[in-house]
């Protein structure tokens, strides 16, 4: 009996040992980026109201709503690029609907927007921003590479 446990294990260490060598080791693969065919340019627009701003001071009002309309239009541009979230709720009682509500939110990091125009037109304050996706490339490279395999070389 001994003899069988014996060669059991000699093969079962064999086998590890060879299974332990396996092809992770014996290839080199080079990799290149992958840039987009076309880069799309997308727009955005924000709106915020300069007499509802919270302040005494009519300078400060109008900075206030300069300030509003940019993220106005920061999160239209993230609506865009990453889709806006619905959640509804709806209540029922008798087959009667009693209290409906609807949300929506957005998340997301916009980097390269940039600011076309910024004007006044009558009590509202408006900003138009651009987003040319070819710049966005170009920052994103610089943070993280999409990559395809170029060359395997096998040893």
């Amino acid at each position: 009996m001994n003899k069988v446990n014996g060669k059991v294990i000699f093969l079962t260490l064999s086998l590890g040992l060879v299974s332990g060598c396996s092809s992770v080791y014996d290839k080199h693969v080079s990799w290149e980026s992958v840039e987009p065919e076309t880069f799309p340019v997308i727009h955005a627009v924000g709106y915020a109201p300069i007499s509802l701003q919270k302040s005494e001071h009519e300078t400060q009002r109008m900075l206030m709503a300069i300030k509003a309309s940019k993220l106005a239009a920061y999160a239209e541009l993230a609506e865009q690029v990453y889709g806006q979230q619905v959640s509804s709720k709806v209540s029922m009682a008798d087959l009667l609907v009693q209290n409906n509500q609807l949300s929506s939110s957005v998340q997301g990091v916009i980097r390269g927007a940039k600011v076309v125009k910024s004007y006044a037109v009558g009590d509202t304050y408006t900003t138009e921003m651009t987003l040319d996706f070819k710049e966005v490339y170009d920052i994103y490279l610089s943070f993280k590479r999409d990559k395809k395999i170029k060359s395997v070389r096998y040893y």
